[in-house]
Parts: structure tokens; C-alpha cells; sequence
């Protein structure tokens, strides 16, 4: 089947705004749904990509307060929670969607939907990695970041009180910001091994937020409220 790269809009989605603590977020769920389901209706197609969230935080750490997990399983944890967050988001999106959660990028697929719902594959890639694996995929040249981080800061936000907002930056400095190694659980605004993957493949990456009205914007072309990455 011939994909219109064009019409293709991927989005990472961080498994915090699906499960925050409180338990999981169904006003978010049915904004982002009224959301998918009307650009769908303008001719456009989605790759949703979902992470672990407080799912995959409360099992690792219940999991480390029995005994010392070493990183693979905590990564292996965290993959297991995306995958039923994946499974929340495609019966939500069950009229529309592939139905079936796509969790290795590498292996062959048939897409003939308007949505496509992918999860964590092994450890050491995140979904934000195996959302840039499904852009390249598809030809397409830019991954929308959702997340409840609304920019890129030149520090920690939540450790530095005087962290400033970067409206846009290219990889090369991002990746200064971010380092070079995935870490289970890690909290950057976009993950070093997807972005270096990124880089290679000259894609631009938007971190949004988690305002849908914003990712409007963003899908449009107009103006919008966060953090551009892109190649120089």
C-alpha cells in the first residue's frame, strides 16, 4: 500500500500524560481522541507512539524494593508498561486503527488504516526512539513530542528554578544537553539515542507540550508554543 508521507503525522507520546499519579488521565484520553479523530477526518493519518508513564514507574519500583533489578529488567518493565498503555489507545481508537500494537518498527507491516499504534520494543531503545525508527519507516521528516514537558530548557527545570526556554535548537547542542546514553525511566525532553538517530536522518523534532490545540497548530504549519530540534 502507497503512504502519503505528507499526510503521516507522528506523534510520541509520553506514558505520563496517559498515566500521571493520579491514576490514568481519561479527560486526556478523550481530547486526545476528539483530537486524532477530526484531523483524520481532513485526510490525515497518525502514528501514535505511547510510553510506560506511572505504569511502568510503580512496577519497577515495587519490583527494586524486593530486590536489585539490574537495568535490562527495569527497561523490560517499563517496555511491558507501554504495551498495555498501547493496548488502552488502540481500543480508544478501535473504529480507526490498526488492530494490532505494533511493537518491533523492523519488521514488515501492513497498514490500512488511519491510525497506527505503536509500543516499547526491547531494551535500551524508548518509544521515542521507535517513533523516529517509524518516521524514517514512512519517509516521514518530523516526530511531534508530547509530554509534560512543554520545552526544551537549557537545564533541569524541576532542579534549576532559573532554567530557560529554548524555542529552537539544533541537534548537535540539544544533544549536549541530553548526553549520549539512555537510562531506563529517564525524564529528558526527547531521548539521546533517538535523537542521535534523528540527527543521522536530518528529521526535526517539536516538543509540544501536552496541549492538543497546540499539536494543531504544530501539524498545520502555524505557529506554535514550544521547542523546535533540527538539523543544521
Amino acid at each position: 500500500m502507497h503512504h502519503d508521507a505528507s499526510r503521516i503525522h507522528v506523534l510520541s507520546i509520553g506514558g505520563s500524560l496517559v498515566v500521571p499519579k493520579q491514576g490514568i488521565d481519561i479527560t486526556f484520553l478523550k481530547a486526545l481522541r476528539r483530537f486524532v479523530v477530526k484531523e483524520v477526518n481532513r485526510g490525515k493519518r497518525f502514528i501514535l507512539v505511547i510510553g510506560g508513564g506511572m505504569t511502568a514507574r510503580r512496577y519497577q519500583h515495587a519490583a527494586n524494593a524486593v530486590v536489585k533489578l539490574d537495568d535490562e529488567d527495569v527497561d523490560w518493565l517499563g517496555i511491558h508498561a507501554t504495551r498495555i498503555n498501547a493496548h488502552l489507545l488502540r481500543t480508544i481508537f478501535r473504529d480507526i486503527a490498526l488492530h494490532k500494537v505494533i511493537k518491533d518498527p523492523s519488521r514488515k507491516l501492513f497498514w490500512n488504516k488511519q491510525v497506527l499504534i505503536a509500543a516499547g520494543w526491547k531494551p535500551g531503545w524508548s518509544t521515542d526512539y521507535i517513533a523516529v525508527r517509524l518516521a524514517k519507516r514512512f519517509g516521514v521528516k518530523r516526530v511531534i513530542n508530547l509530554s509534560n514537558i512543554d520545552c526544551v530548557y537549557d537545564r533541569d527545570p524541576y532542579l534549576h528554578e532559573g532554567a530557560k526556554k529554548i524555542t529552537a535548537i539544533a541537534w548537535k547542542d540539544f544533544r549536549k544537553i541530553v548526553g549520549s546514553t539512555w537510562e531506563p525511566g529517564a525524564n529528558a525532553p526527547f531521548d539521546p539515542i533517538a535523537s542521535k538517530l534523528a540527527e543521522k536522518e536530518k528529521m526535526e523534532v517539536l516538543v509540544a507540550g501536552k496541549d492538543l490545540a497546540n499539536v494543531t497548530k504544530m501539524i498545520n504549519g502555524s505557529a506554535f508554543r514550544g521547542t523546535r530540534i533540527y538539523s543544521s
